[in-house]
């Protein structure tokens, strides 16, 4: 795998919402299972089951309300090779009641600077205005711009230059607002999920599914987990895993990347500050 190409990926990873829904291209040829990762400590913990459950449930029928938020997360690739820069994802309300969500990374390989203008309104998020781009060393230059149009029921927008304009489907999400409502739709007690997301001038379903508990170790610090999936077809071999704390709002502690030649890109934790 080249160095371009290795930080190209890695810097994608930090902005999270290529990770979700990261079709990261095969880089490498080597064999399965080869040059892995070590994970975080780890175990199953069903005796945790009944009050994560029992929590989910009680909120499933209420309003959820949003926190403000500011995360930093480390990452990695094969072989330990950490990315040298910072990623910091910040959650705001702004003062006309609106939200702004934001994810900012600024490495000497590249930077990237996204942003989401959401509406919160009966648990969902309201997209309204969407800004992407990716930029540095190396690296091609690369901007998406959606705009969400509810009163006329237009969306619209451009990807590397092209526009686009589409009829807007009731409920249909950004690549940013998916991944809010995905950890407050766990949060509220769902257990799978399927959106409609714009991303690059077209629409796509993406699925999500909570599968297993487990109490998991980050930088010393311990978190009761949810482990979520993303639902891919039957016979993919690329795998992407999600560990949301219930206790810390919900928040993504942990983010795992399998490609299918074994090549493995991770996310953990590093600091977060939820809260006023």
């Amino acid at each position: 795998m080249t160095l371009k190409r290795s930080y190209a990926i890695l810097s994608a990873i930090l902005a999270w919402m290529l990770l979700v829904g990261a079709n990261v291209s095969q880089a490498s040829g080597e064999p399965q299972g080869s040059g892995e990762v070590p994970a975080p400590e780890s175990e199953q913990a069903p005796e945790i089951a009944d009050a994560l459950e029992g929590a989910d449930a009680s909120q499933s029928a209420e309003d959820i309300p949003l926190l403000p938020m500011e995360l930093s997360y480390n990452a990695s690739m094969d072989r330990g090779i950490s990315l040298s820069g910072s990623a910091r994802r910040i959650l705001e309300q702004r003062d006309d009641g609106t939200w702004r969500f934001r994810t900012d990374v600024d490495s000497f390989i590249a930077d990237i600077d996204e942003s989401l203008i959401f509406r919160w309104e009966n648990n969902r998020v309201i997209p309204l205005r969407y800004r992407y781009k990716l930029s540095g060393f190396l690296i091609k230059t690369r901007e998406q711009a959606i705009d969400f149009d509810w009163d006329q029921m237009v969306v619209s927008g451009h990807h590397r230059g092209d526009s686009f304009s589409l009829e807007l489907e009731e409920g249909t999400l950004d690549p940013m607002g998916y991944q809010l409502q995905l950890s407050q739709d766990i949060k509220a007690g769902k257990r799978e999920m399927e959106y409609r997301v714009i991303d690059k001038g077209d629409y796509d379903t993406d699925q999500f599914a909570v599968i297993d508990q487990e109490r998991l170790s980050v930088n010393g610090d311990t978190y009761k987990t949810l482990k979520a999936e993303k639902v891919r077809d039957s016979d993919s071999k690329r795998q992407s895993l999600m560990w949301f704390a219930p206790e810390r709002n919900n928040l993504l502690v942990r983010f795992l990347q399998v490609e299918p030649d074994g090549s493995r890109y991770e996310l953990t934790i590093d600091d977060a500050t939820v809260g006023p």
